[in-house]
């Protein structure tokens, strides 16, 4: 679990980087879908909540998750994990709780830059050969003219 040992009411995102478990809101709620006996009287799913802009997260990673074009994170920058996984309450807590510190630390890795390129001379003109053989393809298809 990423909750630091020294203090169970952190999770820690980075060496220097941690957020208070009290600025994360998490409920239990009913799993949908099939499941008998359990799933219908045990609220084991765990919706996870967290807002970036009212924590005490750097601001680096508030501007980057307002950025950000995950699903999971609303424009307003809140950020809603819906685990249910497993069975246990428990074990689905953890796995929000790592869900969110691996969403956070995906914010600092910045994507590698494309270098353009051009396609070479042979693949131009493997194109249009293929180009070619398919409209003569179509041509041949259609029913011919009549007179």
């Amino acid at each position: 679990m990423s909750i630091d040992p020294d203090n169970d009411k952190v999770l820690r995102i980075s060496r220097n980087v941690a957020i208070g478990l009290d600025e994360i809101e998490l409920s239990a709620v009913r799993a949908p879908g099939p499941g008998g006996q359990n799933v219908n009287k045990v609220a084991t799913a765990v919706h996870l909540r967290f807002d970036s802009q009212s924590s005490s997260l750097p601001a680096f990673y508030k501007e980057r998750l307002l950025a950000c074009s995950d699903h999971r994170v609303t424009a307003n920058g809140v950020v809603v994990i819906r685990a249910r996984r497993h069975r246990s309450q428990a074990l689905n807590r953890q796995d929000a709780l790592e869900r969110l510190r691996a969403l956070l630390r995906g914010l600092t890795e910045t994507p590698a830059t494309r270098v353009p390129t051009r396609p070479s001379r042979n693949a131009r003109r493997r194109r249009t050969d293929r180009k070619v053989r398919h409209g003569r393809k179509k041509a041949m298809r259609r029913t011919p003219p009549t007179e």
